[in-house]
């Protein structure tokens, strides 16, 4: 087991190398490519990695805490019980990544790319989802409580089951997706009837 604390990268390729088991605390890493990497059971506390690409790398079980992936690609990653606690992802891509038995504790996910993502019976109460694209997205039974889905796009996204009592859902088109057995608040029941062309009130 390695640890960096305090460490700035810049421009850096660690996809060669084998970043398994390490603990990275505070560090930053910008322009910096895992890609195809190893970092199963990696740990990173109050890092912040900026335009990194982690296309194909292995981060299965690895755990994240108040860590900022801004604008990084995690396009085909494999991120089965990874764990991604009070984490800034920012402009993220996750297409193709694999999401089984992730762990997502608040955070934010604002202009993430997560269509088709299979979250299905996820615990995501209080997630800032600004602008995310969830389309086709797998949400069944996802509790989406006081998340914060302003201007997301749900175009196609399955949420059959899901909760989204006291979360933010201005902006988005309620005619895009199927509603049936999603639980809704007052609030939201009025914004499905006004984006249907109902005059409420």
């Amino acid at each position: 087991m390695y640890q960096h604390n305090q460490q700035n990268y810049e421009n850096v390729p660690f996809g060669s190398q084998d970043l398994r088991y390490g603990e990275l605390v505070g560090c930053t890493f910008t322009r910096c490519t895992f890609a195809g990497g190893s970092l199963e059971e990696l740990t990173s506390v109050k890092c912040r990695f900026v335009a990194c690409d982690f296309r194909g790398a292995s981060l299965n079980g690895s755990v994240h805490t108040e860590s900022a992936f801004e604008n990084c690609s995690f396009d085909n990653a494999d991120l089965f019980a990874c764990k991604f606690d009070r984490c800034k992802m920012m402009g993220s891509t996750f297409s193709g990544a694999t999401l089984d038995g992730i762990t997502i504790v608040q955070g934010d996910w604002s202009y993430a790319n997560l269509r088709n993502a299979r979250l299905a019976k996820q615990h995501l109460r209080g997630v800032k989802f600004y602008e995310a694209d969830l389309s086709g997205a797998q949400l069944e039974k996802a509790d989406l409580r006081d998340c914060d889905l302003s201007m997301a796009s749900l175009s196609q996204a399955r949420l059959q089951g899901a909760d989204v009592r006291g979360a933010n859902m201005q902006g988005v088109d309620f005619k895009q997706f199927a509603v049936v057995g999603l639980r809704m608040d007052h609030e939201q029941a009025i914004l499905f009837s006004q984006s249907h062309g109902a005059k409420v009130g």
